[in-house]
């Protein structure tokens, strides 16, 4: 990948119009298969181009400077396609290639940060740090991110993780039908911008002069906007028809409503340290592992992140973090907290498990606690505390190295009390809820994420000792084959009395070393009530005769649970394949009221997962098998 820098061009300055000619013919293409591979939007990634050389023009003489003057183009055409881009542009596009649809959806399904690492290493030449910062995370971020990108990218677009370039540069034939302006044009679009800017900059400093501490703004009071467009299109704000937009309320947080290094102390005894109170308006702004966005609400009236350091005794290092923002209403407020909330119910973060959720009653006007675990070295368990107060939410992080007590899950009362504390900040502040601060922390079932909340997630899913790779699900399917069944029992969940039935699987892919068969499947349906319980007594009694009807497998039952509309068991087998191989499985069948679900998990040699976590694992699984009832239950529900 070749990369433009000042001192390739041999016509002339670095700064005259022919080096920017030259330049603008070799980057735009490779800026345009970048912006397109981000979105998916082909109009949105040439218009995110086209205005993002403008301003190079703009700045030409600085940026001619510039080692390398595409770094400095290259963020400006991604941020401005982000901004432009239609969700999923390219799902209800025709005339699609079926390679680049499969190419554009295994992208969409990475997180922001992940595909804009992943094209970073395949798309540009940037080293490693370089490629760090500009993402905004540190270098071991990266690395985790990149990996984490290229299994599932491989994963998701069936292709291996050695082919992802190859993938990615097949776009580039869809751009073809690009018909870029001639130099000329970006140029003089260039300089009417510059003399835009400084014809502004000049009445903005008269009117200073004349009428001291005011703003210029029109008739209606409304300041006037440089850049609403592109400025190729050539429209000024004078040309449009005027508008008063809505004057949103006055940010209400003030630094002094934040968590304070005493109170810390306070909750957990240790050296604190409090770092910078900014507006997280820095880099890609996910202050916290598992944060999906710089703001739970993108428009927000404020918002205010505190940081500390500290180190505990016999514990190690720990950090903590407060993130407080402001909505314009209530139920602003209210999506706000749940977009928070799904971030961290559903981590994508690689090898990150979710031990737990908590409600927290006495609280602000909602609150749950959620306990995370980054099973990476070094292993780290993060407590997130989330809470509503009116129109004021708040996200409470902390953070310790290592396992307390040989794998037990953290005290959660120094949390909860650091989440009651930050609340009674924020009710010092207008726009304020509910104000209680005596936390009732009870166990609670996680949080629906996703499109199919039923199924288990990566997030769920135990680490495998001895394996540093993480897990990678594949979409959910309908269950017309159902993978998880066993020699035993051949059970199907594609009949017509099911409904809601899906399949997924869970693999290792960057784990080379690992056989085919290594993985775990989950299917799940809905059943009137007394067929449910009729499919799980029917799979028992097949697991129960298995091994007198079938020589070649032992069936070892470990556990059962059965109360009421719930039911658990699960199995060990082991399959005799051949005379010199065998197959051991962990099997577990489940209800929760009139839903079912199989669980099967195929170990090899050492490698697994064990009969405890599994059996855990299962249990997790019931509780999300739970969205699936009460979903049911919903669209029986008669109409009021």
């Amino acid at each position: 990948m070749t990369r433009f820098s000042r001192r390739s061009d041999a016509r002339g300055s670095a700064s005259s119009p022919e080096a920017f000619e030259a330049f603008y013919k070799d980057v735009r293409d490779r800026l345009l298969l970048q912006t397109y591979a981000l979105t998916g939007d082909l109009h949105a990634a040439e218009r995110a181009v086209r205005d993002s050389l403008v301003v190079a023009w703009h700045h030409w003489r600085k940026v001619a400077r510039l080692d390398h003057p595409e770094d400095y183009v290259r963020p400006l055409a991604w941020a401005r396609a982000q901004r432009r881009s239609s969700t999923r542009w390219w799902a209800r596009a025709k005339g699609i290639d079926p390679d680049v649809r499969a190419t554009l959806d295994a992208l969409g399904k990475l997180t922001t940060t992940q595909r804009r690492v992943l094209l970073l290493t395949h798309l540009t030449s940037l080293p490693m740090d370089q490629m760090a910062r500009e993402v905004g995370i540190t270098r071991p971020a990266a690395e985790r991110e990149l990996q984490s990108a290229t299994a599932q990218f491989a994963v998701q677009r069936e292709v291996a993780s050695t082919s992802v370039r190859p993938t990615l540069d097949a776009l580039a034939p869809t751009l073809t039908s690009v018909r870029w302006p001639r130099p000329s044009i970006l140029m003089r679009a260039g300089s009417a911008r510059r003399r835009l800017h400084t014809t502004a900059g000049a009445a903005v400093a008269v009117a200073a002069l004349v009428v001291s501490g005011s703003l210029v703004s029109d008739g209606a009071g409304v300041r006037p906007a440089l850049a609403d467009k592109g400025i190729l299109h050539g429209e000024t704000s004078a040309a449009r028809p005027s508008s008063t937009p809505t004057t949103p309320p006055p940010d209400p947080l003030t630094e002094a409503a934040l968590l304070t290094s005493a109170q810390l102390e306070a909750a957990r005894p240790a050296q604190w340290v409090q770092g910078e109170t900014t507006g997280n308006t820095d880099g890609d702004g996910l202050a916290f592992q598992c944060q999906g966005a710089r703001y739970a609400d993108s428009r927000g009236i404020g918002a205010l992140l505190r940081t500390f350091t500290g180190t505990l005794p016999k514990v190690g290092p720990v950090t903590a973090g407060q993130m407080a923002e402001a909505s314009a209403d209530v139920t602003a407020a209210e999506s706000a907290y749940d977009t928070a909330l799904s971030w961290y119910a559903g981590c994508t973060t690689p090898r990150v498990q979710l031990l737990s959720t908590h409600r927290v009653r006495g609280v602000g006007d909602e609150a749950t606690m959620l306990v995370l675990r980054n099973w990476s070295d070094p292993v780290t368990t993060q407590v997130v505390g989330l809470a509503r107060t009116g129109a004021l939410t708040t996200t409470v992080v902390d953070t310790r190295t290592g396992v307390d007590k040989a794998g037990s899950e953290p005290d959660l009362a120094p949390s909860a009390t650091l989440l009651a504390n930050a609340v009674t900040g924020l009710c010092t502040l207008p726009d304020h809820g509910g104000c209680e601060a005596a936390p009732q922390v009870s166990d609670a079932s996680p949080a629906p994420v996703g499109r199919h909340p039923s199924l288990l997630i990566e997030a769920d899913l135990p680490p495998v000792p001895g394996i540093d790779q993480p897990w990678v699900g594949t979409d959910p399917v309908k269950a017309r084959e159902n993978v998880a069944a066993t020699r035993c029992d051949q059970t199907s969940f594609a009949g017509p009395e099911f409904t809601k039935a899906r399949t997924r699987s869970f693999v290792i892919p960057a784990a080379t070393d690992l056989p085919p068969e290594f993985g775990l499947t989950e299917t799940v349906g809905a059943l009137p009530r007394p067929q449910a319980q009729a499919f799980v007594d029917g799979i028992r009694d097949k697991l129960g005769a298995c091994a007198d009807q079938d020589l070649g497998t032992d069936v070892e039952q470990l556990s059962t649970q059965a109360s009421g509309p719930r039911d658990l068991t699960v199995w060990r087998l082991t399959v005799e394949v051949s005379d010199r191989r065998s197959v051991r499985y962990l099997m577990a069948v489940i209800r929760e009221g009139n839903a079912v679900a199989q669980l099967t998990f195929v170990p090899t040699g050492d490698t697994g997962i064990g009969t405890t976590a599994f059996q855990a694992l299962a249990e997790r699984a019931q509780q999300r098998l739970g969205q699936l009832t009460a979903a049911a239950q919903a669209a029986t529900a008669p109409a009021s």
